[in-house]
């Protein structure tokens, strides 16, 4: 990848939940569907359809393009509101509340491509849980906002190097769609083996 070239949103989601999956999605191209990501692809199908207007006292638009210069960020949003002169992103995800916090820095570059885009600060962000129908608030605290920093910091690394970080198992493995691909297990009882003398 060349110093220009702008890295997605969404991969700050995935290399937060794990390095080696966001290596096999945007290095190695690789991908596979299970139930949870055919839920989550339908889900954005619907959400990310462009449309604007008003719900309530609340401005809305979905599916625009969000872009910082600065970050080299790029991606589409699912949805942004704006109430009493604040806007806010807020971030579409199946199931019911993030055990991580990868969402959370999904929408914090979100709000960095928005305070850029606006010259307005983006003091917080939603996501909201289809399966519980809730939104999680997000404040976009300074601490936020260094770590996504040195999330996407670290993912213009791996994708300018292409060096693969090393598979290693966590309860996050249980829903992932690449765990055949990475065996993160495998990997753990060939470092263990040893022949028998």
């Amino acid at each position: 990848m060349k110093d220009t070239e702008f890295i997605p949103i969404a991969s700050l989601n995935q290399y937060s939940y794990c390095p080696h999956r966001c290596w096999r999605m945007f290095c190695a191209v690789e991908f596979v569907d299970n139930q949870y990501t055919i839920e989550g692809t339908s889900l954005h199908d619907r959400v990310h359809t462009f449309s604007e207007g008003y719900r309530e006292d609340t401005w809305q638009v979905r599916a625009i393009w969000l872009k910082s210069e600065e970050y080299k960020l790029i991606g589409k949003s699912d949805l942004v509101e704006s109430d009493s002169g604040e806007l806010y992103p807020v971030e579409y995800k199946r199931g019911k509340k993030g055990e991580w916090d990868n969402d959370e820095l999904q929408v914090v570059a979100q709000a960095l491509c928005l305070e850029e885009m606006t010259g307005k600060k983006v003091s917080c962000g939603y996501v909201y849980y289809a399966q519980s129908h809730q939104r999680q608030l997000v404040e976009i605290t300074p601490e936020l906002k260094q770590s996504a920093i040195a999330t996407i910091e670290s993912v213009q690394t791996l994708l300018e190097t292409g060096i693969m970080p090393k598979p290693l198992y966590s309860k996050r493995c249980k829903g992932c769609s690449l765990y055949s691909q990475c065996l993160p297990k495998a990997a753990q009882k060939v470092g263990r083996y040893q022949e028998a003398s």
